[in-house]
This record gives structure tokens, sequence and C-alpha cells, in this order.
């Protein structure tokens, strides 16, 4: 079975995005039905795949794409281009790494697309204004002419349901992002000038759903009634995005330049170091489709406050301080962040359902549902499957 997967997107350093690319390849490389993975990506993400080690295995080929930076650019690509590199490389399936323009009739193979919110419907102002409204209808034109869709909780699932036919419905299922436990630790401290201070870990992107200015606020508190040593720094991991000018000019107002730091493009081996150094990871968020920093944290032995949201309590079970966070938000988070600090060290937490061997045997059940029944033949797994689960077929 051969797969081509799509991680062209436009950040140059490492995000959720490509992080769940990467992990896809990843995945389907362990599998022995998988005969090449071809991977996507833009020209100004070599160096992302060069990072994430996936050159080891002779059956992923990585391909340049033609585009330009720009969100037009990178749209035309997909609904342009794609169909020519679909055609010359002759794929037995496509896999969108997140929803994109896709001119279905021109692709000569079934297509499947990872969901991992309904941003453009929940918070807007992601996106601001025009663009919101190309975003949404770029999500709704995509999911309607997909085969498949693939939701990364049961929370994203349940939310496309709030906005879409139940002919969308039919073609989703469930398959969790990949997180597993990460081998190798940085040796060095990615925290520029870092001399043992405490500090608090946020990974997330510069967006209004991150509530990154509340947890600042909430930090700003903590500093300020003398709840945390004088010394401990809030350490923000994510690429800029629409509310950096804005969580920028909170914490010059706050008198918070040297105590706030802002990192972004840590390798896996970095974070890694973050995640055991840290004091706790906070991850205050309106609303997510996943909560992946939470997942990775909870593998790594942290201590984790984060709002009690849908997604968080999926993802984090019994094991994570919630927060609701109401009309005192600042005051409420500050207070989980107090007690949470004086809890016990954690143990690491096992998660196998969100493991690599037990999401590449869901990718590929997936995708025998979905390839022609001459190609399934000739996959042992996929005619297994054909006969045991003919349903699949339906999506």
């Amino acid at each position: 079975m051969k797969i081509l997967v799509t991680a062209a997107s436009f950040s140059s350093k490492i995000s959720g995005v490509q992080r769940h690319a990467f992990n896809v390849v990843r995945c389907l490389l362990l599998h022995p039905d998988i005969s090449a993975v071809h991977l996507v990506v833009a020209p100004w993400q070599r160096e992302l795949v060069e990072a994430a080690g996936l050159g080891a295995d002779g059956r992923l080929s990585t391909y340049i794409a033609d585009m330009g930076k720009s969100s037009l650019s990178r749209n035309l690509w997909y609904y342009r281009q794609l169909p020519a590199l679909v055609a010359r490389l002759q794929p037995d399936l496509v896999h969108l790494s997140y929803p994109v323009p896709v001119d279905r009739e021109t692709l000569a193979c079934p297509t499947v697309v990872s969901l991992h919110d309904l941003y453009p419907y929940e918070i807007p102002r992601n996106f601001g204004f025009p663009q919101v409204i190309f975003n949404r209808l770029i999500l709704r034109l995509c999911l309607r002419r997909v085969d498949a869709i693939a939701c990364v909780s049961e929370t994203t699932m349940l939310r496309m349901k709030q906005y879409e036919s139940r002919r969308m419905w039919r073609k989703a299922v469930r398959v969790y992002n990949c997180v597993e436990p990460e081998p190798l630790c940085a040796l060095r401290s990615p925290i520029p000038d870092w001399r043992d201070e405490p500090f608090l870990l946020s990974i997330a992107q510069h967006r209004r759903n991150k509530n990154i200015p509340l947890l600042v606020r909430a930090f700003h508190r903590l500093l300020r009634q003398g709840q945390i040593a004088p010394a401990t720094k809030l350490v923000i991991v994510g690429i800029a995005g629409p509310e950096t000018r804005r969580i920028y000019e909170l914490v010059a107002r706050c008198g918070l330049s040297h105590s706030v730091l802002f990192l972004e493009g840590l390798s896996e081996a970095e974070l890694q170091w973050c995640y055991a150094r840290c004091e706790a990871l906070v991850a205050p968020s309106k609303t997510e489709g996943f909560g992946l920093p939470v997942a990775e944290a909870l593998l790594a032995g942290c201590r984790v406050i984060c709002s009690d949201i849908p997604a968080f309590r999926e993802v984090g079970g019994a094991h994570c301080r919630f927060v609701a966070l109401g009309t005192d938000a600042e005051e409420e988070l500050a207070a989980g962040i107090v007690a949470t600090l004086r809890e016990p060290a954690k143990m690491p937490v096992s998660l196998p359902h969100l493991s690599a061997e037990v999401l590449a045997n869901q990718y590929v059940s997936l995708y025998c549902g979905l390839i022609p029944s001459s190609a399934s033949a000739q996959n042992p797994m996929c005619a297994a499957l054909i006969q045991v689960a003919p349903e699949r077929q339906s999506l």
C-alpha cells in the first residue's frame, strides 16, 4: 500500500500540523503492509524533516512542493498541483494532514483528511475578518470532498456534528494523535541564560484560543502576592500568531520582560528537557481539538494544570488538575497553579491508546476500506479486513 501524506503549511518552525503529519508517517512506517510513504512539505520545511529523523526508512520519499509562502499560493498548489503529483506518483491513497482546497474530480485515488478542530466556527477571532470566511469555506469544502475524515479526538467528532450535516458524520472516524514517550532529552537548556530557576511551562501558539494573556496575568498575580518564588519564570513555547503583539504588550505592561520567556522551534529532545524540569505545565485554553502538550507532559511525569474543557478531559482523565475558568478566571487559575505546586512530583502516565503501533493499525484499517477493491485484494491485511468488516466500505 502506497500512501501520500501532505504536510506543507505556512510555518517554517515546528508546529502542531507538522508534528501530526510526521507522526502519521512514523505510524505508517511501522506497518509491514505499507510499501511506500511519500511525504510532501513546503520549501521552507526541509530542515523540519531532517530534524524529525524520518529519513532512515527506505520506504519514505520526501517531495518539496513548488509553492510560495502566501496563503493564496499554498491553497492554489493544493488545488492545482497536488493532482499532478498524485498522477505521477500513483499512491493508493492521499492523506491530507489538515483541511485544504481539494479538487476531488482530478485526484485518481481516495483522500483522507485529518480534522484537528473546528476553530473557524468555534473561535473566529483566531483568524480575523475576512480571513475567517475563507477558512470556513475551505474547511467545509474539504470535508465534503474527501472520502473520509480522521478526527483526532471524540471531542472533535462531536464538534463537527454541531456544524456539519449527517452526510459528513458518516465519513468521520476517530483516530487519535500519536503521542509516545520521547526517548531523547537535550543535555543543554534551550532556555537562554537559564540558571536553574524554577519555571512554569506553556506549549502554545500565539492564538486567541490558547488564552496566553490569562496565563500571564495569573503568573503576575502569583509573583505580586509572593505565592511563588520571585525567580520563577514562565516559559511559553510556540510559534508567533495573531495574538503575539497583544501578548508582548501585556508582558511589558506587567513589568515581566525578564520573567516571561518566549521560545519557538524547539526539537523533540528540547521539549522533553522542558517537560522534565518545569514545575508544571499550564494549559488554560478556551477550546482545543486534542491537547498534545497535555498528553506529552503526562507521559513525561509532569504536573499539569489545565482548563476544564472536553478535549483536555478526554486526554488527561484523572491525571490533571482541571480549572473551570469562570468570571474570576485569573484568580481560579492562579489558585490551581498554587495547589498543584504543593503536590508531590508525578510519575509518568501510560497512554497506550495513543501509541504508534495501535494507531498504525487504525490508519491501515481506515485506508483499506477506501482504496479500490483491486488494490485492496493485493494487500493481505486489506483483504482480511474487508472480509471481516465489509461495512468499512460505506465510509
